[in-house]
């Protein structure tokens, strides 16, 4: 039997399904949607988890393509297949766009719609292209429109930062999708995508009446490959990279599920893996950080410094659904960016005090963003990072913490001077960061009784309490530690307690001494 292909970057549904590509069928969502009451629809996603080719599929839908869902869960639910004018908006091709440059885009891709429908001599003014494209293909065909627009917030994302620049932008986007309100009684369908939610009176003026899906348990399993779909639609491509990497099936959907699974967009929700990371390991029969690797979150990382917010912040938290789901145009903290990026997932849910936990979805995502920070905070020289982290590893596997701190001491006597490292916090986001990449479980700022500890780390089986000094010595450090009694806080934990004391110089700015106390 030849293996089918996967559709690595392809984002059409018709070139999948006619060239016989791996295709996850998320069909039965389509007819729902297209039957649900309302007419208005948003879905957000974060990048690369299947809403452009959602929305590919929805066109062929729309167009009445039958031919092309034979066999799939719709074809045994739809029974009038209409065909209706569809306008359909790729917005992805407009980041990191200025004004001029958006107006561009705006004007190229509204020409190529107008050529479809042979408009010759449009009027002027990207609203009222938009409201007589509707017109023409209403009149034409003598059949409600169904307008999608993909990746709608794409030109916003890059200067979400700059209130100027958004501002500018976001007028241009408000006046874009205007006509979308008063076409009302030509419109069929109206479906938009994004990753970050933008307020309703920012973006889409009067259009009030958009339902929005996002948090949806019925639609939870929408994009993204549920786990349910892994070991059914997917059971023999797993097999096959079982094979490939000599580990057992088990073995194998333990691995993906590690690395690839823990999103919910909703909850109840079943446990979504990423899809774009989850194609990528079975066609390179390897399990790696495909995600990431595809994109650098810049944004994130300048909102971060605008928010000030450390690494060592994004984790575990508590949050109604208005802290996250939220629009990001009025931030008033980075839970809804890290959220709906997909830096952080739902956790869990508390029903009587509608209290959601949120965290790092999996290991892909927590070492990405961890890889992220290295340039901001320890070197710019990445690949000698990797290096020594990778060196580091094999220490906290033996349990030789000297040595890891050894290797670390060495490592940063070769980074050149950076800013903002006069000042114990610094250093123990570096540690956090180094700590977190190893695949640990590090916290920093730990309540006891007595105090609060700089970091705690979980390894191996061992428990490590760390305290930090600057320009002081480890064994004032040490003292502490002791003093304090912080061992004690955690011997609940049945974990054996390694006490470190670390005391950093300000002026080399690397380890001056430390000491190591296994707790008896």
């Amino acid at each position: 039997m030849v293996r089918k292909r996967y559709p690595i970057g392809i984002q059409t549904f018709s070139e999948i399904v006619n060239n016989d590509y791996v295709y996850v069928d998320k069909t039965a969502y389509v007819y729902k949607m297209a039957h649900e009451d309302g007419k208005f629809f948003f879905l957000s996603r974060p990048r690369r988890f299947g809403k452009s080719l959602l929305a590919s599929t929805l066109e062929s839908y729309f167009e009445g393509r039958k031919e092309f869902f034979k066999g799939l869960a719709i074809d045994n639910l739809e029974k009038d297949w209409i065909s209706n004018p569809v306008l359909h908006f790729d917005l992805s091709g407009a980041k990191h766009v200025d004004k001029e440059r958006l107006l561009t885009y705006l004007d190229f891709m509204l020409a190529k719609i107008e050529e479809k429908w042979n408009i010759v001599n449009p009027p002027s003014g990207e609203n009222n292209r938009l409201s007589n494209l509707i017109d023409v293909a209403h009149k034409q065909t003598g059949k409600p429109v169904v307008v999608l627009i993909d990746e709608y917030d794409a030109p916003l994302l890059d200067v979400v930062h700059n209130e100027e620049k958004l501002g500018e932008l976001r007028q241009i986007m408000r006046n874009f999708y205007s006509p979308l309100k008063l076409n009302d009684p030509n419109l069929r369908f109206v479906f938009l995508t994004g990753i970050t939610k933008f307020s309703q009176l920012s973006i889409f003026s009067e259009l009030n009446n958009i339902v929005n899906i996002s948090m949806r348990p019925d639609y939870a399993g929408i994009c993204g490959i549920t786990k349910e779909e892994l070991l059914t639609q997917m059971s023999e491509d797993v097999d096959s990279l079982a094979q490939a990497t000599g580990e057992s099936r088990q073995k194998t959907i333990d691995n993906l599920t590690h690395y690839y699974d823990g999103y919910h967009f909703a909850w109840p929700s079943p446990d979504i893996f990423n899809p774009f990371s989850l194609l990528n390991a079975f066609s390179a029969k390897d399990i790696d950080a495909f995600w990431f690797s595809s994109g650098t979150p810049t944004y994130l990382i300048e909102m971060m410094h605008k928010f000030h917010v450390m690494p060592s912040q994004i984790g575990r938290m508590k949050a109604r659904s208005s802290d996250f789901d939220a629009p990001t145009e009025t931030l008033s903290s980075l839970t809804p960016l890290f959220y709906q990026s997909g830096y952080l997932t739902i956790k869990g849910y508390n029903n009587f005090s509608r209290i959601y936990t949120l965290d790092i979805p999996n290991r892909e995502v927590e070492l990405g963003l961890m890889q992220s920070f290295i340039p901001y905070y320890i070197t710019p020289d990445t690949a000698k990072a990797n290096v020594t982290l990778g060196d580091m590893a094999e220490a906290l596997y033996k349990g030789d913490i000297d040595r890891l701190l050894h290797l670390l001491q060495n490592f940063l006597a070769t980074i050149p001077y950076t800013d903002n490292t006069q000042y114990e916090g610094h250093y123990q986001q570096v540690l956090c960061i180094i700590f977190r990449l190893l695949g640990t479980w590090a916290d920093v700022e730990v309540h006891t009784p007595r105090g609060r500890v700089d970091i705690v780390m979980k390894a191996f089986g061992c428990l490590y309490i760390i305290e930090l000094k600057l320009d002081a010595s480890a064994e004032a450090a040490m003292h502490q530690i002791d003093l304090r009694d912080y061992a004690e806080a955690f011997s609940h934990s049945g974990l054996p307690v390694t006490k470190v004391a670390i005391n950093f110089d300000s002026t080399t700015r690397n380890l001056k001494d430390w000491r190591i106390k296994k707790q008896v």
